[in-house]
């Protein structure tokens, strides 16, 4: 049985890469390659993946929102992270979005070939040492709106402007930092966002 594969990495080079190292397996075939998060649920509705692999870091749409929307209109296609990034925080969010494998991409190519195989036969497959960092660091203590306003707080903006994008008042903005400041152990908004970066929280 050929296994049908979608790939999504905003990196040409590594996109390339993959590609051609997934083609060299005789079971395993790219259907679908595309460098943008918000393409991947049009192209499995075109090529109808068995298995997509998706980078967390995209523009348009990250990895994990990618991930939900394909188990929300395309449950049939399992979802495996290919990340850089091996924080705890993402691989809790991932499996939470629907997502049935977690792969860095320092591992082997064996070890990804192994795990495109073994969610075909209804595995989760998780990096070994992703699954026990996520296990000792608990789950993230923000709430949704305190992530939406730690991104917000991305771009360098003042309260004023933060609280017209996500439509809240200035008080109401100043309260969740207070609170995401006071959750991470950080003394102001861009530490805050560091930590919660590093830990996966966002």
């Amino acid at each position: 049985m050929t296994i049908r594969l979608l790939l999504a990495d905003d990196q040409d080079l590594i996109r390339g890469a993959l590609s051609a190292l997934l083609e060299l397996e005789p079971d395993f075939e790219v259907v679908a390659s595309v460098d943008r998060g918000d393409k991947v649920v049009a192209a499995a509705r075109a090529a109808r993946p068995d298995v997509a692999l998706l980078d967390i870091e995209m523009p348009g749409l990250n990895g994990l929102d990618a991930a939900s929307a394909l188990a929300a209109q395309l449950p049939g296609c399992r979802v495996v992270i290919l990340t850089t990034f091996g924080r705890a925080g993402y691989l809790r969010r991932a499996m939470t979005a629907g997502a049935v494998g977690f792969v860095v991409k320092d591992a082997p190519p064996e070890a990804l070939v192994d795990a495109v195989r073994r969610v075909m036969r209804g595995e989760r497959v998780i990096d070994p040492a992703l699954a026990a960092a996520t296990l000792a660091a608990g789950e993230s203590p923000l709430t949704a709106r305190e992530r939406d306003v730690l991104n917000t707080a991305r771009s360098g903006a003042g309260v004023a402007a933060m609280a017209a994008e996500l439509y809240l008042s200035e008080g109401t903005v100043r309260n969740y930092l207070s609170a995401a400041i006071a959750k991470t152990g950080t003394r102001n908004r861009m530490e805050a966002l560091r930590v919660a970066d590093e830990r996966g929280w966002l």
